[in-house]
């Protein structure tokens, strides 16, 4: 079975500080498992792993090897983001008064009825009042 992946579980996997035991059995499970990310998943991941380096969390050099890392994982895109940003995603986004990058996740969830790998608390609650399974 598939999930959604956020960009903080994803994070969590490649972040050395980040990890813990049950992120890193969820990121195993991808043996048997797809991940599955809205398009503006890999702008998430891209601009986290800047602000880690801003932050001297982790080196420029470490970039490509953490984008081989993620790029090896079995992540499926989903095309149709762009199209219910403006729609779905944005009235969850304000019914849960969420960010519309976080909703994006919700909504994908929700209408491909898949649970969610996320560590952020605001979306882990909203999912929660939307029915939706979390995992992490």
């Amino acid at each position: 079975m598939s999930f959604v992946l956020d960009c903080s579980m994803t994070m969590a996997w490649i972040l050395p500080d980040e990890s813990t035991p049950r992120t890193v059995q969820l990121r195993d499970s991808l043996i048997e498992r797809t991940g599955v990310v809205p398009g503006l998943w890999p702008v998430e991941v891209a601009s986290v792993l800047l602000v880690a380096t801003r932050r001297g969390r982790i080196e420029e050099r470490m970039w490509s090897p953490l984008v081989r890392q993620i790029g090896s994982l079995p992540i499926e895109t989903d095309s149709e983001t762009g199209r219910r940003a403006l729609t779905d995603a944005l009235l969850l986004a304000h019914e849960h008064v969420l960010s519309v990058y976080d909703a994006t996740y919700l909504e994908l969830a929700i209408r491909r009825r898949l649970p969610l790998a996320t560590l952020d608390g605001e979306l882990t609650a909203a999912a929660r009042r939307a029915g939706v399974e979390v995992l992490g």
